[in-house]
This record gives C-alpha cells, sequence and structure tokens, in this order.
C-alpha cells in the first residue's frame, strides 16, 4: 500500500427511484462505520459461515440517478490517480429511457445478497438512486474498500455505444501504472479473468466493438480503478443502446444473470487467495 486517503465505504439500504428534488438533496456517501470493521485489529468480528465468510467485498453501483440534476458538483475536478477528472457523469440510457445509474443499482444489489447469503461482508458505495442525490465522486468510489483491506471491488455500467451492431460485455482492469496501481494490477487482470468467465457461463457474449476481441480491456485513465489498493474491475455489462440488450437489461430475469455471473466471479477470484 502507498499513498491513499481513508475509503468511503457505505452499507446499502433500501432506496427509491425518481423521487423530486428538494431542499435536502446531498451527496450520496459518508464515512465507514467503524463498527463494520473486518480486517485483524478490528473492534468487531465476522461470525457469518459459508464460502465466502471471512471475505470484504465492495459493490460499486456506477453513477446515481440524480447526477444529471447537479451540474456543478458533478463537474467539479477531483483527484484521478496522478490527473484530475470530474467527479462523476451521468451515465448513459437505454433508447426507452432506462437510466445506467438505476441499471447498475439493481445489479448491484442482487450481487450484495447473494454475495451476503453466500457468507461476505459487502460494502456498496452509495445507499440509494435517487433524483435528489449525486455522486459519490470517482476519488471516493475509487478508495473504496482500501481502509477496509478489502479483498476485491467491482464497478457495475452498462455502455452507450452508438457503434452499428455494437453489443457484449467487456470487463475493464488498471494498468501497470507506477506509483498508482502497479501493486494491483496483475491481481486485478486474474479478477477480469473471473469476472469474464462469470458472464460468459450465464450466456453472455464479450464485446464486438471493443480492441482485442476477448472480453477484457486495460485503462488507466479511470479514478475509480485508479486510486484502489485492493484487487478491482469495472464492468460495462453491455450496451445499452443495442435493443437486444436493453432487453436483457430491463428484465428482472436478465439483471439476475448479471448478478449471477459476477458472483461467480468474484467467488472464483477468492477461491484462489488465502483469507488475510
Amino acid at each position: 500500500m502507498r499513498r491513499r486517503l481513508a475509503a468511503v465505504v457505505l452499507l446499502v439500504v433500501p432506496g427509491s427511484v425518481g423521487v423530486g428534488v428538494h431542499a435536502s438533496a446531498r451527496a450520496d456517501h459518508g464515512p465507514l462505520d467503524a463498527r463494520h470493521a473486518v480486517r485483524q485489529g478490528s473492534t468487531a468480528v465476522d461470525k457469518s459461515t459459508g464460502p465466502l465468510a471471512g471475505r470484504v467485498i465492495v459493490v460499486d453501483p456506477g453513477h446515481q440517478l440524480g447526477n444529471h440534476n447537479f451540474p456543478a458538483e458533478i463537474n467539479r475536478l477531483v483527484p484521478a490517480g496522478g490527473f484530475t477528472k470530474p467527479c462523476n457523469t451521468t451515465g448513459t440510457a437505454t433508447d426507452g429511457g432506462y437510466p445506467e445509474a438505476t441499471f447498475a443499482w439493481q445489479v448491484s444489489r442482487l450481487v450484495a445478497a447473494r454475495l451476503r447469503a453466500l457468507g461476505a461482508t459487502v460494502r456498496m458505495t452509495r445507499h440509494a438512486n435517487r433524483q435528489d442525490r449525486w455522486g459519490p465522486c470517482v476519488d471516493a468510489r475509487g478508495r473504496a474498500g482500501n481502509a477496509i483491506r478489502a479483498d476485491l471491488k467491482i464497478s457495475v455500467h452498462a455502455d452507450g455505444s452508438y457503434a452499428a451492431g455494437a453489443r457484449g460485455f467487456h470487463v475493464i482492469a488498471p494498468a501497470d501504472r507506477a506509483p498508482w496501481t502497479d501493486d494491483i494490477h496483475d491481481s486485478s487482470m486474474r479478477l477480469a479473468a473471473s469476472v469474464r468467465a462469470g458472464l460468459e457461463a450465464q450466456g453472455f457474449p464479450v464485446a464486438n466493438y471493443v480492441a482485442g476481441g476477448d472480453g477484457l480491456d486495460v485503462r488507466s485513465d479511470l479514478g475509480t480503478l485508479n486510486l484502489s489498493d485492493v484487487p478491482t474491475v469495472m464492468v460495462e455489462l453491455g450496451n445499452m443502446r443495442s435493443a437486444t440488450e436493453a432487453r436483457v437489461m430491463t428484465s428482472a430475469d436478465g439483471r439476475a444473470r448479471y448478478a449471477r455471473g459476477l458472483v461467480a466471479g468474484a467467488r472464483a477470484f477468492t477461491d484462489r487467495v488465502p483469507v488475510s
């Protein structure tokens, strides 16, 4: 570990979709409650059972439904790993108007529930999906998991490519870039391969519009990846502009399949890493 500030991580609680903006609008993030520490020297003991008992996993639902209502907040520049980027973006949507933020939220909640059922401790980077919330910023998302020494972090997104016939998922890992991600590049690549296998096992095709054609990508420009001290990936689960994939994303069965694939990937990765 090298240079990070404390992580910003939140427990997930039920949130509503599409409530009106009002005076109490705020960023959707806050400090980690010390009562939920789960590593050596912590103030709490993980008593869960199951194949993922003792594991700590951060799930990052991309964007926030209300980001478009707060342009000043989300356009503010924040650290992104040796450079600055806007705090966040609005995300994309299907042609029918189903927002990426809502898709990421719904899939992430399914992932969190499945991981907890397997015994894992799960932390979410946002706790609602609302029009009167924004963020958290990419620097907070990037550091989420560092202070609690998470086993891994998965950031859940969907793409919005207008390329003709573009469809399929791809998994993005951080570049091997000192002094930011050189210590997690190899482990993140292993996590990316595990997540790819999990999604393929659910019948999802790899992206046909991303260089390489193998469903894996490496990027150095994403603060969500650059600021992590734990193995991390960002997953573009499909192209929301594809009518075929939009039908899957907007269905409960489709979202459940995505969740099963992500959970399988997380479990396969942790099976190869001793509990610390």
